[in-house]
């Protein structure tokens, strides 16, 4: 099997909703196993409340396991075009995967949300693959054979560097069925090379 996990941080259900898609596109394809996981929460919860985040009940993922998959989905809001804080200090946990070179050659890949249409979801996607190619990952984005990507009659979230949503400024905007269309086909396009990449392997080893 070919295992691919789909990691985010989502403070109102935006990204989450981008998550639950982009395993759906990567569980479509044959031979595809796929764990949706969300990093840990830093905020207190007092701030949590005040400021109306979700419940979030997915399991939370943990830096040893990620060695264990072919290909890794990263899903984080825009933060003033960075990554979110608790995606960062999860990352950062991950030296010693780095020194011993235990994620190299696994596919990577990134999808985000920002308030705005133009509120950094390309700067967000660009710095969270940074970390990955230190880690010696290989970068997917969401190609343009995605129909979506070409659409000017209606405001869509993404690029071709990942998949996106956009929020609105009081975060009351759902994802539209384009930017879960995005997602899953991204999800899908990341299985597909995991489960190639992994099959070569196979076949070297046997040769």
């Amino acid at each position: 099997m070919t295992k691919v996990l789909v990691l985010y941080y989502s403070s109102y259900g935006h990204i989450r909703a981008l998550a639950q898609a982009e395993a759906g596109g990567a569980g479509s394809v044959p031979g595809v196993q796929v764990d949706l996981r969300r990093v840990p929460e830093t905020v207190p919860q007092v701030v949590r409340d005040s400021a109306g985040y979700m419940l979030d009940d997915t399991p939370e993922a943990r830096v040893a396991d990620l060695p264990d998959y072919d290909a890794i989905i990263l899903g984080t809001p825009s933060r003033f075009g960075n990554m979110a804080g608790q995606m960062k200090q999860f990352l950062d946990q991950a030296g010693g995967l780095w020194a011993r070179n235990a994620l190299v050659a696994k596919v990577g890949a990134v999808f985000t949300s920002s308030s705005t249409q133009h509120g950094g979801q390309e700067a967000t996607v660009l710095s969270a693959h940074v970390p990955m190619l230190h880690f010696g990952m290989l970068i997917a984005g969401l190609p343009y054979s995605f129909e979506g990507l070409h659409r000017t009659d209606e405001m869509v979230g993404g690029s071709p560097y990942g998949a996106g949503t956009i929020a609105g400024v009081d975060n009351s905007r759902l994802p539209s069925e384009i930017e879960l269309a995005g997602a899953w086909y991204q999800g899908r396009h990341v299985a597909r090379i995991a489960a190639r990449l992994a099959s070569g392997a196979v076949q070297r080893e046997a040769a």
